[in-house]
């Protein structure tokens, strides 16, 4: 999983080799905002677990960035019933978009 470089690229995760980077950014992203609504709100876990209906073990998941568990689907439905709008653009790649998932926050 670990990959020697010695030249940097925009995404650190496909620096360290993870094969489902792009993916764990997209998640990562995702995640984030959850965070930051459930900082601002001042939600416990088990609060969010109701709002969202998903496990509290889950929450905890998405509070600590462990997303290899939880799909970029289940991330995009905990922003929705956390009153979120989530908007999915399909387009062509282009030479300035290569060929992956990308999420604006």
């Amino acid at each position: 999983m670990h990959k020697d470089s010695s030249q940097g690229t925009a995404n650190v995760l496909a620096d360290l080799g993870f094969d489902d980077a792009r993916e764990l950014s997209a998640k990562a992203a995702l995640a984030v905002k959850v965070n930051d609504l459930i900082d601002k709100r001042g939600l416990t876990q088990m609060e969010v677990a109701t709002i969202i209906g998903m496990a509290q073990s889950k929450v905890s998941q998405i509070r600590r960035y462990k997303l290899q568990n939880i799909s970029l689907e289940r991330l995009m439905q905990a922003l929705v019933s956390l009153g979120q709008h989530v908007e999915i653009v399909v387009q062509p790649a282009q030479r300035a978009y290569e060929p992956g998932i990308t999420v604006a926050v």
